[in-house]
């Protein structure tokens, strides 16, 4: 264990959760920044990726039990509603398509990989078993959940912005898109990933725990929305142009 590991080993899990949520969003900011409307497509793969890796992992939150990998997920409707309040809903069905690909590519890959046979000094096979083994379920779940969630996201953002276009409304467009969204993802994930594996009294627990805590990611991601908005109107973000010599 690294220093820094061992050092984070001695917060609670309450404390690592807020931690992880503003590494998350500083993050998006950070590649939307330097890198432009590509960086948000970068995170698209990173979130989807990352957030089935980790709700593998169950962890206890206010002493009740929880999936890991709500805030990472719930992190590319962010990037979506950027997309779709400073680009457009064209651009915001791009990274849609793009987390399907890159999660289905994903499971593809690692399934042929898990299938070679290790040799006498392997050590890993047996955790890449645990993680990406169940990885085809979760995946399958993720991909129909994301699908719904994430074009659902996509119109109703865009439905709430010609209705309500001025900026001192983006605050209704984003939550009353996003909040409905993770409703429709939290639904669908829970039954396809996690129905027959879990005793009926804690799958009930992790169905209402993951969309209060995709909910309350949600509503904490309004300020970074505004950011990226007064960001993208000061002309404060990085465009393909600037690397042109």
């Amino acid at each position: 264990m690294t220093s820094f590991n061992l050092a984070l080993s001695h917060f609670s899990n309450e404390f690592l959760w807020l931690a992880l949520l503003l590494a998350n969003f500083i993050a998006i900011i950070l590649s939307y920044r330097f890198f432009g409307k590509t960086g948000l497509y970068i995170w698209i793969p990173i979130s989807t990726i990352l957030a089935n890796i980790q709700v593998l992992k169950m962890v206890d939150l206010l002493s009740v039990g929880v999936t890991l990998g709500n805030i990472t997920y719930a992190s590319s409707f962010l990037v979506t509603d950027i997309l779709s309040e400073n680009y457009g809903k064209k651009a915001a069905h791009k990274a849609v398509f793009i987390g399907f690909f890159s999660l289905a590519a994903t499971v593809l890959i690692m399934t042929i990989a898990l299938n070679f046979k290790p040799n006498e000094f392997d050590f890993i096979q047996e955790s890449l078993n645990n993680i990406f083994a169940i990885l085809p379920r979760i995946a399958l779940a993720s991909l129909i959940a994301y699908g719904a969630s994430q074009l659902h996201d996509v119109w109703a953002y865009n439905f709430w912005k010609n209705r309500f276009p001025e900026d001192k409304s983006l605050w209704l467009r984003n939550n009353a898109s996003t909040m409905i969204s993770q409703l429709i993802d939290s639904v669908i994930f829970t039954f396809i990933a996690f129905w027959g594996l879990l005793p009926q009294t804690e799958f009930i627990q992790i169905l209402i725990t993951t969309y209060l805590l995709k909910w309350l990611v949600a509503a904490t991601d309004t300020p970074f929305l505004y950011l990226a908005k007064f960001m993208y109107q000061r002309s404060m973000i990085c465009t393909d142009t600037d690397d042109i010599k």
